[in-house]
Formats: structure tokens, sequence, C-alpha cells
């Protein structure tokens, strides 16, 4: 049966395996492998949603890590390399005793924004190693010291240190010294849509025996104390209960009966999701809280759990001694039939099974074309992780404005101050969906752009997944009725760079690609709703209406001399290179979508020439600012003299400035190119008229376009904001090594900085932005990000397509020193290859078997417990490459996937 789907599959494509088979029926409904999944947040506590303080600004404080265990949560759930349907009705995930911690390890710890020295940051050590799109099988290990958590020392150490300081992380506490821990190795294997094989094995890498409790935790979400149920006709409340000796029977009104079968002879305990107010708000005590179990467990107050069979919230407790070096296996299964078997031959052969699948699927994306070399085994690894990691930050996000503003029906109200606060002009939000995170413990709710860019890694492995979430954003319950797009849950009212076009588009041909032909329903989908996006773009964030824009922080945090995102000190504005950039790269990717469209529909060659001519529009007012139509001279954001992009500030009455400042901000504009191949332009004759009219009548515009009338390679055209000669110059700068390039990708700000800080003073006040590699040393934006140094990868994803896509136009010719000074000339397709190159250097163990993203971790370098798994970090050094950030699988580092499957062609 599979060797028919693997010879079935066309020409180009990559072999169709087992998981692609269930892909395909998971799109068609027809069986719902999807079902199930890692779609439980690794931190539900300290988020907004959860607030129900009287002070914004308490976010944290207002359901802290100590109160987790204690308080049933509004929103969503959290566990540890938990699962959960895709409602978030019935969850199961692990906690862990070791015999010493003051509480269960029932979910990850770290310091909330308050706390951290570079803000919120999680002190555990976990790993995503595996998984496949329909989750038939994943892989997650958390690492447990056998001694007591220091959760204290964590908190005191990094409170104490300050913004230049080292944060201070779980391995720099000792903890782990003489391999005094456990590896907790959780595996999932489906038989079936509804039939889940769990492993759980426990290996003590300690030199002495010690013991080691697992409690396996099933648990519905508290829906039933909301007080919908007369309203909105809400279901009874669901129920675990005994079946058995070592069987829970789970039901639950939507998806039925299940069983949940122990292997071994695990005691149960039962309790309910229930809030223990008597812990949290001084009321009466009362039994059969969340926290039953835990107190059960760790403290022996066995008074606080059931003594009928039966709640919402259930656990089985092993408790084991493990000598030292050995290892202890336990199985369970969460299945739909109650007399599957919870071990023996047939279990371990469906593991067997699904790995060996994994493995097929892995195999087909990480070399699909015929002719070239596979990945070697490091590289195969890394590639492994980063698109498992991306698979399991999956998460069920739930968050509706209005029933947050208003409160529950059974649960006092709201502060009234919360009806003109936060988020309170987005009540149409109503998110319940499985949506891709930037890391489920940092960032535990979606952001537009870093979505975005999920979507490009995730479309190799599950283009269908990777469309839904860009048509989720688009929907009318996520999109504003005036067509914003929401940007994160601290302010949905934020703007983030406008790249879903982008992200479609690249979809598409990501899909396409892959399938053979073209999903043109999808692209008509999102190319609509863009059009509504685009238009509060064009309204909203061009000031003074010449095709000049602002956007505010643009998702780059404090990368400006002040803080873009709020009203300048001197009651004027920034005319934004970036964000000029980006509406310019708009237009052209919507450009690009309507000419795509256009093909079999000629309707839409009516919108590309109008796309067209905004983008014309966008390029003049972006080298010639000041000096276009009715505007008597000023500054425009192409210096010439330096060779560069840079913001303008707009000082009423007092003309603008330059905001000299070599940052990622002035290369955003060259993001902005789009070569057109000689048959499209054929194919459409209407647009063509329309383009050469423009060519022939508004010179004005089209003499700063890159090359709208000359031909190039194979007679395309370009449009681009950038010619030929700014691109020489800007790219002399960007591959200095002692500005923008580092030996692990493009910084985001120039090294240029470090011993000429760029400095403004602005009504009595000195502002100064200088070159910081590591940690942000200021506090905006929470002081948890850092973009005056660092290297990112969204960004340096970007140079190398617009590289790549400037080459497409004029071909291996074109050639610049790379780097700067060294006297080796390359293609602009052998630059992208080279800044390629060094990105995936920060995963790769380099000759002393280092991983530079590790930083100087000897246990990451040496150890075989520790030297293969991969941390995917938010942002790196950019002269050393150390990790810095959230740690795990932020979204957009994990298109480091997409680079190492391309540099297997390049």
């Amino acid at each position: 049966h599979h060797r028919k789907y693997m010879s079935d599959a066309p020409s180009g494509i990559p072999p169709l395996t087992a998981e692609h088979h269930r892909l395909a029926q998971a799109a068609s409904r027809t069986a719902h492998w999807k079902r199930w999944g890692p779609y439980i947040a690794e931190r539900a506590w300290g988020t907004v949603r959860e607030d129900y303080s009287d002070d914004p600004n308490k976010v944290w404080a207002s359901l802290p890590h100590d109160h987790a265990r204690s308080k049933a949560y509004r929103w969503n759930e959290d566990g540890i390399a938990g699962i959960c349907d895709r409602h978030q009705r019935t969850c199961f995930a692990l906690a862990f005793w070791n015999g010493n911690d003051p509480i269960l390890k029932e979910r990850l710890f770290g310091l909330n924004g308050d706390e951290g020295n570079h803000g919120e940051d999680v002190k555990e050590c976990y790993y995503y190693l595996d998984s496949t799109p329909t989750h038939s099988y994943m892989k997650h290990l958390y690492k447990y010291p056998h001694a007591a958590f220091p959760y204290k020392q964590l908190t005191d150490e990094n409170r104490r240190r300050g913004r230049k300081d080292h944060e201070y992380e779980l391995l720099d506490t000792g903890i782990f010294a003489q391999n005094r821990y456990f590896d907790v190795l959780t595996e999932y294997a489906k038989a079936s849509p509804e039939d889940i094989l769990i492993r759980i094995t426990v290996s003590n890498r300690g030199p002495e025996p010690h013991v080691f409790h697992l409690l396996p935790t099933v648990w519905f979400r508290n829906r039933w104390s909301w007080g919908y149920e007369k309203t909105r006709g809400f279901a009874p409340k669901p129920i675990a209960r005994q079946d058995g000796p070592n069987i829970l029977q789970l039901e639950e009104p939507r998806y039925g009966k299940r069983w949940l079968i122990f292997g071994g002879d695990p005691s149960l305990l039962f309790t309910e999701n229930e809030t223990n107010e008597a812990r949290l708000y001084r009321g009466s005590w009362q039994p059969f809280c969340k926290d039953a179990i835990n107190d059960a467990v760790v403290n022996g107050r066995t008074e606080g759990v059931k003594n009928t069979p039966e709640g919402t919230k259930a656990a089985a407790h092993y408790k084991v001694v493990i000598p030292a070096g050995g290892d202890v296996t336990f199985q369970m299964r969460l299945t739909d039939n109650r007399e599957a078997p919870a071990c023996g031959r047939s279990f371990d052969a469906m593991f067997d099974q699904r790995l060996r699948e994994a493995d097929e699927f892995y195999s087909a994306i990480g070399s699909p074309d015929p002719g070239f070399p596979p990945l070697n085994r490091d590289a195969q690894n890394v590639l492994r992780q980063a698109l498992g990691g991306m698979l399991w930050s999956k998460q069920y996000y739930h968050y509706v404005v209005r029933d947050w503003l208003h409160g529950d029906p059974a649960s006092p109200p709201p502060p009234a101050a919360r009806m003109e606060g936060r988020n309170h002009d987005w009540p149409h939000l109503y998110n319940a969906d499985v949506v891709s995170m930037p890391d489920k413990w940092e960032y535990p709710w979606y952001a537009a752009w870093d979505l975005a860019f999920h979507c490009i890694p995730l479309a190799m492995v599950d283009p269908d997944f990777a469309k839904e979430q860009l048509i989720l954003l688009l929907r009318e319950w996520y999109m504003h009725p005036n067509g914003q797009l929401p940007a994160y849950e601290w302010n949905l009212s934020d703007v983030n760079p406008p790249v879903h076009a982008w992200a479609a588009w690249s979809v598409y041909r990501i899909d396409k690609m892959q399938r053979g032909v073209g999903d043109r329903v999808f692209l008509q989908r999102v190319f609509h709703k863009l059009l509504l996006n685009f238009t509060w773009w064009v309204n909203r964030k061009d000031a003074d209406g010449n095709n000049v824009f602002q956007g505010g922080f643009l998702g780059l945090d404090n990368i400006g001399v002040f803080d873009r995102s709020k009203p300048l000190p001197n009651g004027g504005h920034l005319e934004q290179a970036d964000g000029t950039g980006w509406m310019a790269m708009y237009s052209l990717n919507m450009l690009a979508i309507a000419m795509e469209l256009a093909k079999e529909d000629p309707a839409y060659e009516d919108v590309a020439s109008k796309f067209w001519e905004h983008f014309l529009f966008i390029a003049n007012a972006i080298n010639r600012l000041g000096q276009g139509e009715g505007r008597k001279g000023g500054v425009g954001m192409w210096n010439e003299e330096d060779g560069f992009f840079y913001d303008v500030l707009h000082t009423p009455g007092e003309g603008m400035e330059p905001m000299r400042i070599r940052s990622v901000v002035g290369l955003i504009p060259f993001f902005a190119v789009e070569p057109i191949d000689a048959d499209m332009i054929t194919q459409l004759p209407d647009f063509r008229r329309r383009m050469e009219w423009f060519i022939a009548y508004r010179p004005d515009l089209t003499r700063n376009v890159a090359s709208m009338s000359d031909p190039g390679r194979k007679d395309r055209r370009l449009l681009s904001i950038a010619g030929a000669e700014q691109l020489r110059r800007v790219l002399r700068v960007m591959l200095d090594e002692n500005e923008f390039l580092s030996p692990y990708g493009i910084r985001a700000l120039s090294k240029a900085h470090q011993n000429a800080p760029f400095g403004i003073n602005i009504a009595g006040q000195q502002y100064r932005v200088e070159y910081e590699a590591g940690e942000s040393a200021t506090g905006l934006f929470g002081g948890n990000s850092n973009w005056r140094g660092p290297v990112w990868f969204p960004i340096n994803y970007l140079f190398i397509e617009s590289l790549r896509r400037f080459q497409h136009y004029f071909g291996s010719e074109f050639q610049v020193e790379c780097p700067t000074g060294s006297g080796t000339m390359m293609s602009l397709n052998e630059v992208a290859s080279e800044i390629s190159r060094r990105l995936t250097l920060l995963f790769l163990r380099n000759k002393e078997g280092a991983r530079p993203a590790h930083g100087p971790s000897d246990l990451y370098r040496d150890d075989p417990h520790w030297r293969d798994l991969i941390l995917f970090y938010e942002y790196f050094h950019g002269d050393t490459g150390e990790g810095l950030g959230a740690s795990h699988q932020t979204g957009w580092t994990g298109i480091v996937a997409k680079l190492l499957q391309k540099n297997v062609r390049a």
C-alpha cells in the first residue's frame, strides 16, 4: 500500500509516504488525524487573557506561577509534553516529583517580565525532538534534576542582575553536576486518529539510585463554571471515572466516550479542576480543588482528593526507584477502544512503524529533488528538530475579547476601567483555534508577522496547515472591521510589518512546487481580504498622504533612537524607511498575486495595474522625499552622501532631518524587488499597455524604478526601489564584516555604531543608539528583545530572497565583493548562499564540536546526552552567535529548515 503512493508520485514532486497519505485524509476530512495534537501551552499563567486585575500593568502579578497550580484557568490550559483535542476539551500531560521539590513539576517554571533581568524567560531544560505534521509520531525530552528545583535561587539571582549582565540559567546553578538528573522521554504514536499510544521512558543519568514519581494526568478544561448554561446551551459537565483497576473512562459531551488505559499497577487519584479559593483568596477551605493531587503526593494531605473514583481531573501515580544509569518505561493508551492493550508486542510494533514512517517522510522533505545530495547527519538532525519544534508549537488559542471585557455571568465583573483599556476596541475578536505560536512558554499567543514567517517552514511539511493559518488571521473574527490585522494579545492594535501577502505568495509557490498545481482558490481568498488590509495601511499610516509610511515600531522593538510606537517628544513624526519599504514590498507582493490570478481571469489585470501604480508612487516618494508634487524641498530617505536609506524626523515648522543610523531599517527598502518575466507581460496585454503608458508619459515616476524599460536577463523587467548603483553601494556596507556582516548572518545594526554611537538632542533631552551585540540594555518593549546588533532570522531570510530576485534580473554578470575588502567577487546568488551558510552555522557543529547558538557550554559540546539537542533561539549575538531571547523554537527561527533544504541545492 505504501509503495503504491511512492510509485504514483508525479515527476518532480516528493515521493508520497504514509504520512503524506494521512495528510491527504486530514485535508479531505475522511480521517481526522489532526484532531489530537500538542495543542497545550507551556504557560497559561501571566498572560493578558488570565488577567482580571484592576491594573493593566500587572499582568504577570495577576496570575503568577505560584498560583497556577491552584487556579482553574479561564482561557487556556498548560502542561508538560501534553496533548489535547483541537477544541481543548480533554487534556493530557505529565507531572513529576523527585521526592525533594516543594511542589509537583506540573508546568514549566520561568520568570515573569518583572523578575527577569531581560524580561520573561523560561528556566527549564526541555526539547522538541520530533513530530510529523499529523502528530502520528511525536517525541519530547525533559531534563528533571534529582535535587529540589531552585525556584528561589533563579528568581533572586536574575532579579539581582542588571540589563548588562547575562541571564542566570538553570545550567548555571550546577544542579546537573555529576549527571544527577532524569531524562524523561515522552513519545506518542497514533494507531488511528482516536487511538493514541503513549510511551514514557525515564532514565536516571546519575551515579546513584533515585526515586521517581510519574503522574500522567488527564483533565477537562473548566467551562462549566462560566455561567452560560442557559444563554449559550453549554453541554453537561464532563467526567472521568474509574472503569477498571487501571482504566479511566472519559466522558466529554462533544467527543463522547474514550478511555485512558494504564500499563502496570498505578494508584488512581481524583479531584476537580476547580480553583482553591482558600489558598488564593483566603476563602473557606474546600476539598477537591485543582491542586489536591499535588498536596496528596507531596504533602500527604489526602483529604483533598476524592473518595469516589471520579472527577474532572485525575492522575495515575507511579512510584519507582530507578538505578544509577538505568531506565524505566511506562506505557499507556488514550483510545476510543476500551479493549485496546496498553502494552505488549503490538504496542511496541506501532511505535516502530510510526517512527519508520516519520523517517521516510523527513527523508523526502530533506532532499526531495533527484540529483541532489542528502544533508549530512548533523544537518538532518537540525532540520528534523527545527520542523519538529514548529509542529510542537501549535496551540489551542482562546481569547474572546467581548467576554473578557464584560466578564462571565457566574464571575465577579472585571474592573470598569477595562472597558476603556487594553484591546477594548477589538470587541469582535473571537479566537478559539489551533494556531502556530512563536514560543509556547514565552510567547503563548500569536503574533501577526511571526505567524507569516512560521508558514514558510510549515509549508515544507504541511502546506494545507500553512494556508489555513494565513487565512485564519484574515477571517472576520480576527481581522478588524477596518482591515487591520491583530498584532498580539498585549496590544491587538500594535502594528506588525505587512508581510502577510509575502507569506501567502511564498506558501502558494511552495505548495505549487510540491503538488504540481497552484491552489488558486486559496490565493483568491487571501488576496481579496488583503485588499482591505492594504487599504487600512494606506488610510491610517500615511500621515501626510504622500506615499511615505510610519507604522510605529513595526516589530523592531528598540531599533530606533526613541520608541517609534509612541508620540515623539517634539510633537512631530517619523517618515519611516522601513514602513515605506514594507509598503513597497506589500505592493509588489499584491502585484505578483494579481498577475498570477490574471493568467486565468483578465479582471485581475486592472488590479495588477493599480498595485503597479501604488508601487511607483511609493518608490518615487522614498527616493525623492520632499521633492515631489506639491511639496517644497526637503530631505530624502535615500542619502546620496552615505549611500543608505534613513528614517526622516519631521518636525512641524522646523523641516526634516535624517536619522543617520545604519540599521536594518535602511535595508528593508531592498526587500521591494520583483522581476517580471517577459512571457508574463506578453500574457497580460492590458497590463502591458498601462505599463508602457506610464513609462512614456510619467518618466518622473518610472525613472526611480530599477528598470521597467530596460530588459534584463532573458528580457525580464524589474520593479525595485533600488537601482543597480544603489544596490552596489548598500551591499558594500551590508557585506562589510566591520558593519553588518557577522560570522553568522546580517546584524540588525551596524557594528560601526560601537565606536560611533548615534545621538540626537530633542527638546533638551539626549537620545542615543549604539551597537549592542547581545541582550538589550534598554527597557523598551519590556527589554526582552534587542534589535541593536544581534542577528535575526526573519530579516536575514528576506535579504536572501531579495538577493536571489535581483539575480533573476541582473544575472551572474552582476558581481560584488563579499566580504567587502576580501577581493572575492560573488554573484548575488552566491552572496545569498553565503549569508544562508553563515546562518546555518549557528546550529551545526563546528570543528570543536560546538554549536555557536549554545554559547560556551561544555555540556552541549561534549556530553552525549546533550550534544545532539538543539535550542532554536529568538535571536543571536551579533559577534559570537550565542542564542538569546526566547529559547524554544521561536517560530521564525525554524525557517532555518528552509535554508538547510535550499542549501542542498545552492
